[in-house]
Order: C-alpha cells, then sequence, then structure tokens
C-alpha cells in the first residue's frame, strides 16, 4: 500500500478499463444518484414496512452523517475514472421509473454503438444448411 492509495487506485481502474477495452469488451459504468432526501425518506419505509425491514442496518444511519464526503469521492471517482471507452452515465434516481428508463437507455445506446450482427457464413456452409435441409426434408 502506499500513500497515494486511492489516487493508485483510481489508476488501477482506468488501466484494467483500457485493458478490457482493447480486448473487445465494452464498459459502461452507471452510479443511481440518490438524493440524500430521498434516501432518508426509503430509509424510513425500510422501518416501517415489516417486509423491508431486512434492508435496513444502522450502520446505514451512522453512514448517512458523512453524505458530504461521500458525494465528493463519488464525484472524484467519476470525473477520474470516466473514459471515452469506459462512460460514466450519472442517472437521478429519486424517481425509480425514470431511473429505469435511463439505464435502459444508457444499454441501448451502448448496445447499437457495438454495430452488432449475426456471423455471416462461408458459401460451404450455406451449401451444407442446404444438404441437411433436404436430409430433414425427405424423412418420414
Amino acid at each position: 500500500m502506499t500513500e497515494n492509495i486511492w489516487d493508485d487506485r483510481l489508476k488501477d481502474i482506468r488501466n484494467f478499463e483500457k485493458y478490457l477495452n482493447n480486448n473487445g469488451i465494452m464498459i459502461v459504468k452507471i452510479f443511481l444518484n440518490v438524493s440524500k432526501k430521498e434516501q432518508k425518506k426509503r430509509f424510513l419505509e425500510r422501518i416501517e414496512k415489516k417486509g423491508k425491514n431486512w434492508k435496513f442496518s444502522k450502520t446505514d444511519l451512522a453512514e448517512r452523517k458523512f453524505w458530504k464526503e461521500y458525494m465528493e469521492c463519488y464525484e472524484d471517482l467519476i470525473r477520474k475514472t470516466s473514459a471515452e471507452g469506459a462512460p460514466w452515465y450519472v442517472v437521478p434516481a429519486d424517481n425509480k421509473p425514470f431511473a429505469r428508463i435511463v439505464v435502459a437507455s444508457a444499454i441501448l445506446h451502448a448496445l447499437s454503438s457495438m454495430k452488432l450482427e449475426y456471423p455471416k457464413l462461408a458459401a460451404e456452409q450455406v451449401a451444407e444448411l442446404q444438404r441437411l435441409k433436404g436430409e430433414l426434408l425427405a424423412e418420414k
């Protein structure tokens, strides 16, 4: 470990993501940005509704006291690890249906940029398929 552990880790993330890109792997990073007000509302709901009690931990409340510091860290992380081949999508997530639409759109955008298509068969493979089709049709 070094004195600049976070700078080193961010550099490692950038290098790893660049390595993945160089090997044909697309990276899409999504940060669901929930406001402090919405987080409070969700915490209260987790306490009030028995079916959601399991989602709440008292450590959530302790960590909430560091909201400002967390937000600064997230902003720094996003700024320092966003790259052309590994973009961040920061999604306002207070409204779950809206957030889901934005996430789906980001994924569709990424997929469409890949220009995916079915593999092309060689002439010999097409001929073999036709032969096999004839075999299937000839069955009784």
